[in-house]
């Protein structure tokens, strides 16, 4: 019984470790999310700006970003953001 008390309490104590691991990276990808979400909305912002200021034409294309489009390829491998150019 003894045994089975240490086995079990040790299998807690990894589980409760990787459950600190798990909302680290949870915490991490969320930063990175807003980060994100907060400069697709700054480009949209500036490209609705720019075109209200650029419509002399009827057939003026959009220079909204492709929401559809593949995001670009970012450099650093293992799905690691780029470091950002100061």
């Amino acid at each position: 019984m003894e045994r089975l008390n240490t086995k079990l309490y040790l299998q807690n104590c990894y589980i409760m470790k990787e459950n600190e691991r798990l909302r680290k990276a949870a915490m991490l990808l969320n930063q990175e999310n807003q980060v994100l979400l907060s400069e697709l909305k700054h480009r949209l912002a500036k490209s609705a700006t720019g075109n209200n200021n650029n419509n002399a034409g009827p057939n003026r294309a959009s220079s909204k970003p492709d929401l559809d489009a593949a995001p670009p390829v970012q450099a650093g491998g293992k799905g690691k953001p780029a470091p950002k150019p100061m």
